[in-house]
C-alpha cells in the first residue's frame, strides 16, 4: 500500500512538471501583455545624378532637381546627401533643398552604381514605419482556453502610431531633450495654423505660401 502511494506521488510530480514545462513552452509567447505587432522602420534611398562640370550644376539641372524633389513629395523626416562634389554644386543643391525646409546632411549612404566623372549624386534617404501582418485574424479571439494575447493585439494603436509619426527615425532612437522648454518650438504649430488656413474650409480656396510669422509672438510681421 505504501509502495502504491509513493508511485502515485511520483506520477503527480511528473504531471505537474509537464504542466509547468508546457506553460514555459515557446508556443505560449503570447501569454504576456506585450504587443504582438510592433512598428517596423524601413529605410529607402532615392538617387539623382546631376551633371556638374567643373563642380557646379549645369544649366537647368537645378530645375530638374527641384522637379525630382517635388515628385518624391520631399518633406520633414527626409535626409538629403550630396556625393562627389568639391565645388559649388553642394551649395546649389542646398539652395534647392532649402525651398522644402530641409538641409543637406554630412556623409552619404552607400548606393549602387559608380558616379560618372563631372556629375554629382543627390541622395534622399527616407524612413517609413509600418506594422507588418496587420490586421491579423489568423486565430479566433474566443474561445481561448490558453489565455493567450490576441494575435491582432497591437495592430490598432501601433498601426496608428506608425501612420502618424512625422519622422519614422524617432521610433528607432528618439531625440535628446532640451535642458529647458522652448516656447518657440511649442508655439510653432499654432503659428502655422494661424498663418496657413486649412484647405477645403472655403470653397475654391487654394494653398498659399506661409506668411512670415515671428515664433516668439503671435503677431504677424
Amino acid at each position: 500500500m505504501k509502495k502504491d502511494n509513493t508511485m502515485k506521488a511520483k506520477l503527480t510530480i511528473v504531471a505537474l512538471t509537464v504542466m509547468l514545462a508546457a506553460c514555459n513552452a515557446p508556443d505560449n509567447v503570447e501569454s504576456g501583455l506585450s504587443a504582438t505587432h510592433v512598428p517596423v522602420v524601413s529605410q529607402t534611398s532615392y538617387v539623382f545624378d546631376a551633371a556638374a562640370p567643373g563642380g557646379a550644376l549645369a544649366q537647368d539641372e537645378a530645375a530638374r532637381l527641384d522637379n525630382w524633389f517635388e515628385s518624391l513629395g520631399l518633406g520633414y523626416g527626409d535626409s538629403i546627401y550630396v556625393e562627389g562634389s568639391d565645388g559649388p554644386a553642394r551649395g546649389q543643391v542646398a539652395a534647392v533643398a532649402g525651398q522644402y525646409g530641409l538641409l543637406v546632411s554630412e556623409g552619404a549612404p552607400v548606393t549602387q552604381g559608380a558616379l560618372v566623372p563631372g556629375s554629382v549624386r543627390v541622395i534622399v534617404s527616407r524612413a517609413e514605419a509600418n506594422v507588418p501582418g496587420c490586421p491579423d485574424w489568423s486565430r479566433p479571439s474566443q474561445p481561448d482556453f490558453n489565455n493567450k494575447t490576441s494575435v491582432n493585439y497591437g495592430c490598432g494603436v501601433n498601426g496608428a502610431l506608425a501612420m502618424q509619426v512625422a519622422n519614422a527615425q524617432d521610433l528607432v532612437h528618439g531625440r535628446a531633450g532640451a535642458s529647458a522648454g522652448d516656447g518657440a518650438t511649442a508655439a510653432k504649430a499654432i503659428n502655422m495654423y494661424r498663418s496657413w488656413p486649412l484647405t477645403g474650409v472655403i470653397d475654391g480656396q487654394t494653398r498659399r505660401p506661409l506668411k512670415a510669422v515671428d515664433a516668439t509672438t503671435s503677431e504677424e510681421k
